[in-house]
């Protein structure tokens, strides 16, 4: 099966639920710059998960291009990726709206921690299509990124209940850590 259509497909449920997310930026009642702090706890989730979907996308797209071909579970686990990531939105939008508070922030770590899972998951079948010799193979075999990525995610949901600034900070780490693109999959190809 070729890939075209996978990369098309995802490409165009990453861009609306990008911009779904950034509908819930509300343009604030007043003329004056004080009337933007209402909005500043909104636009700082929104400005993570920007960061993060961007993230996910950047990295798809490198992982996508390394393979030659797909299967159906392979369509089933990018479903199942851009699930996860088509609640961003949502998760984002209350966790703005209820800045710092125990629940979405936990709710947000836990969306952040599926989509990782299934991003794991994604990556493992496409592995496994283009064999253990594989470009994405030698490229992905060691990924202490996404492993720790994982347990920072989990780390940071408990510690929602503790300190939701802990979460938060957290969440902001892993985006930091995955700021700089993934090289590993570029220098295979070359």
């Amino acid at each position: 099966m070729k890939k075209n259509r996978l990369e098309a497909f995802s490409d165009g449920v990453i861009a609306i639920i990008i911009t779904i997310m950034v509908l819930e930026l509300h343009v604030p009642h007043g003329a004056q710059i004080k009337d933007l702090a209402p909005v500043v706890p909104t636009f700082v989730a929104y400005l993570l998960s920007f960061t993060l979907v961007g993230i996910y996308w950047n990295n798809h797209h490198h992982m996508i291009y390394a393979v030659d071909r797909i299967n159906g579970m392979i369509l089933w686990a990018n479903l199942h990726l851009l699930f996860w990531l088509s609640l961003m939105p949502f998760a984002t939008s209350w966790m703005g709206e209820n800045y710092l508070s125990r629940w979405p922030v936990a709710l947000y770590g836990g969306v952040l921690a599926m989509c990782g899972f299934a991003y794991t998951l994604l990556c493992k079948l496409l592995i496994r299509e283009a064999g253990p010799t594989s470009r994405l193979a030698l490229a992905l075999e060691k990924d202490w990124k996404g492993r720790l990525s994982q347990i920072i995610y989990l780390v940071a949901i408990a510690l929602a209940f503790v300190d939701p600034r802990i979460a938060l900070g957290m969440y902001v780490i892993v985006a930091l850590l995955w700021f700089v693109p993934d090289r590993r999959i570029e220098k295979t190809m070359d």
